[in-house]
This record gives structure tokens, C-alpha cells and sequence, in this order.
């Protein structure tokens, strides 16, 4: 029947036109590969796919092929809510990105977003948290994958959501608005023998300037300094007051766990000497941004009467010695 053009993803029109047209469809994963193509060996490469894929989505959202509207009546509104959980990859970045960077900045001012660990309003986060990674975990694990490969992935989706998603997100609202213009931009996917060594190697590759690692690097540093911040607010009662693990716990174990996420963003900022580590100039530009981030937090916080993150506890003085001498 051919596919149904004028969209970036033509393919999920074209699929859902044909199942709006009675055809069913079904799981077929046959041990002998059916189809074989050349996927991106770079970050770079990927990010850029996705973004054009998610911008894609989203635009058949707000078409006529959007499934609310083309397949009502026509499939179950189960099919048509499964289309939507692609369709909607873009707008999912605005939660992303706050759970990336809100809760890792309250940090730094002491601000509790979360209901402490012995508090039993803590239930619902933990079944959330346990329910959807164990059975994401134990699917890609009872699919032939690892921990290390779904842990990959983990890491991946905080990527694409943090970057691609957000640049789709935006350049459909602008396009919507009139004030850009739809372009096709084709996903380089032939990459040189060292490139190729270090994918084989499971090393991400950096190596060219891009928004897109601009943000990935914002946030692993915010997330790095938010993180020791925190652990040194428990271990040494930085505002001068107990300020309990019991409180911040939530905040810190996921600000930790975003750390762990972003060890290859480390790695390439600081550590990898290579041609694939991370631009001169995106390293020192994050680092000079985020020094005076926390320079204007450190000047707030003296306005407000609170202790600076740099500056020692006075000592709170005697009121009977002072009585006394008085």
C-alpha cells in the first residue's frame, strides 16, 4: 500500500493507517534475523536520531493522525493510548529535566521535596521506584539482555530526554507558532576504524561541540557538586542545626544515583585524553558557568542570614557567661 509521507517518521503513520484499516498485529521474533541495518556508533549520532524522531512524534500528536482522532472508532483505545506513549517522548523531557536538576539544587538551599525515610508516606515512592525498575530490569533480563546492558539503557533514556526530547519538544512548539521551519536531518551512521574501536570498546564518544553536550554536562555537574554538598550538610550540620539524613535521604540517594548515571560525562570531561573525550571548551565554558552559579547562590544565601557553603559555623556563644560579664 506504500508509505504516507510529509512527516519525519512516516512509519508510524503508514502502521497506524494499515491497523486503522482492520490489520492486527503481532509479536514475531524469529531466531534468524529478518532484518539487518546500520545503527549510529556515537552519542552524537544517537542524540541527533532521536531528537528527530521525537520531534517527528510529537508533530502526528497534534496532526490528524493524531490516534485519539484518526483511530477512533476504528482501533481499541488501548492501541490508540500505545501509540501515544511515543508520540508524547518530547513533552516527557519537561519532567525529566526536573527531577534531573530541581531536587539536586534544593539541596544546596536545604529544601525537603520528599517525605522523610521513616515517614510512611515514603511507601508510594518506594513501590514506584522498586515496581517499574524490577519489572523494566527483569524484562530486558528474560529478553537475552544484562544488568550492565539495561543499566546502559538506564543511562541512555536520561540522555535522550535530557537533550533530544528537549530540542524536539521545542522546535515543534516553534514550528507550530510559525516561527521555524521543518527540516530532515539525515543521521550520519558510517564511522572511522577508531570510532569503531571504541565502540566495540563500550566507550561513548564526544569528540565535537554540541548544545546537546553543553546540557548533558551542566547537569552531570550540577548533580556531582549537589551531591557532595548534601553529604557534607549530613556528616558536618552545616546550618548549624541537625539537619537529618532522615529528611534529605530521598533527595541525596537520587541525586547519587545521577552521578552514577553521568560516570562516562566525568570520565570525559576530566579524565580521557583520547580524541572521543569531551571538547576543551564545553568542559572549562560548564565549569566557569557553574563556579559562578554557585558564587550568586553563595551571595543569596548571605542576604537571606544563612551561612555561606564556604564559610565555617560560628560558634554560638555562651548566654550565662555573657549574662555574667554583663
Amino acid at each position: 500500500m506504500g508509505l504516507k509521507y510529509g512527516c519525519p517518521v512516516e512509519d508510524v503513520i503508514t502502521g497506524l493507517a494499515i491497523q486503522c484499516r482492520g490489520w492486527k498485529s503481532m509479536y514475531f521474533n524469529p531466531e534468524r534475523k529478518g532484518f539487518v541495518g546500520v545503527a549510529p556508533t556515537t552519542l552524537l549520532q544517537t542524540l541527533v536520531q532521536h531528537k528527530r524522531w521525537s520531534e517527528g512524534d510529537f508533530q502526528i500528536f497534534f496532526s490528524k493522525y493524531c490516534p485519539f482522532v484518526y483511530g477512533h472508532g476504528k482501533i481499541p483505545l488501548q492501541l490508540q493510548a500505545s501509540y501515544c506513549i511515543f508520540l508524547l517522548w518530547a513533552p516527557n523531557c519537561l519532567a525529566t529535566l526536573y527531577y534531573v536538576a530541581v531536587p539536586s539544587l534544593c539541596i544546596l538551599r536545604g529544601i525537603f521535596l520528599f517525605p522523610k525515610l521513616s515517614s510512611n508516606w515514603i511507601l508510594p515512592f518506594a513501590y514506584v521506584i522498586i515496581a517499574k525498575y524490577g519489572y523494566s530490569l527483569g524484562e530486558f533480563v528474560w529478553c537475552g539482555g544484562t544488568f550492565q546492558g539495561w543499566w546502559n539503557d538506564q543511562r541512555m533514556w536520561v540522555f535522550k530526554r535530557t537533550t533530544s526530547y528537549l530540542f524536539g519538544f521545542c522546535d515543534t512548539i516553534l514550528k507550530s507558532i510559525g516561527i521555524a521551519r521543518s527540516g530532515f536531518v539525515v543521521t550520519a551512521k558510517v564511522a572511522d576504524e577508531e570510532v569503531s574501536e571504541r565502540y566495540e570498546q563500550e566507550l561513548m564518544e564526544f569528540g565535537t561541540p554540541s548544545p546537546m553536550f553543553n546540557i548533558i554536562a551542566t547537569l552531570s555537574l550540577i548533580n556531582l557538586f549537589s551531591f557532595v554538598g548534601g553529604v557534607k550538610k549530613i556528616i558536618t550540620d552545616y546550618y548549624g542545626e541537625e539537619v537529618s539524613g532522615d529528611e534529605l535521604g530521598l533527595q541525596i540517594l537520587l541525586c547519587g544515583l545521577l552521578v552514577l548515571i553521568n560516570l562516562p560525562i566525568y570520565q570525559g570531561l576530566f579524565f580521557r585524553k583520547d580524541k572521543a573525550r569531551m571538547p576543551t571548551s564545553v568542559t572549562y565554558h560548564r565549569i566557569d558557568e557553574l563556579e559562578q552559579s554557585i558564587n550568586d547562590l553563595r551571595a543569596e544565601m548571605e542576604q537571606e542570614g544563612s551561612p555561606s557553603p564556604s564559610a565555617p559555623l560560628k560558634p554560638k556563644e555562651d548566654t550565662k557567661a555573657a549574662d555574667a560579664s554583663a
